[in-house]
């Protein structure tokens, strides 16, 4: 979810490995995931009115928007698929939606998505 952002386990001070290509995303320097923090946040309030993850909050907001719109979440490993799964359980209302969707749009997200040569291979 957002690369594991989503799931509200890192903030700035989280190290990445040295394969690891967020290292060299701009939204993931120390200063973007601080100033992107405030998505977290919003997911985590409703997440807490609903028993739920971050990430099961933006997958179930996904869900609930329109339904031909599917999250594809990508993961390696067998828990984190069904955590993704759970997310199917996660109702949100037309009001949830509506407030997330308001929350939402006061926020500007820091950082481009890809580095400059991604960006450009992408045509982004």
């Amino acid at each position: 979810m957002g690369r594991g952002f989503l799931t509200g386990t890192m903030d700035e001070t989280t190290p990445f490995g040295g394969n690891d290509n967020r290292a060299s995303l701009p939204r993931f320097t120390p200063e973007g995931r601080k100033a992107n923090r405030s998505v977290v946040d919003l997911l985590q309030d409703n997440g807490g009115r609903k028993h739920a993850t971050p990430a099961h909050v933006a997958s179930a907001w996904l869900l609930a928007r329109k339904p031909w719109i599917v999250p594809i979440p990508g993961t390696t490993r067998l828990h984190r698929l069904e955590e993704n799964i759970a997310a199917a359980d996660i109702e949100l209302t037309a009001e949830d939606v509506r407030s997330i969707d308001a929350a939402a749009a006061m926020i500007t997200v820091q950082g481009d998505r890809y580095d400059q040569s991604e960006a450009a291979r992408t045509s982004r």
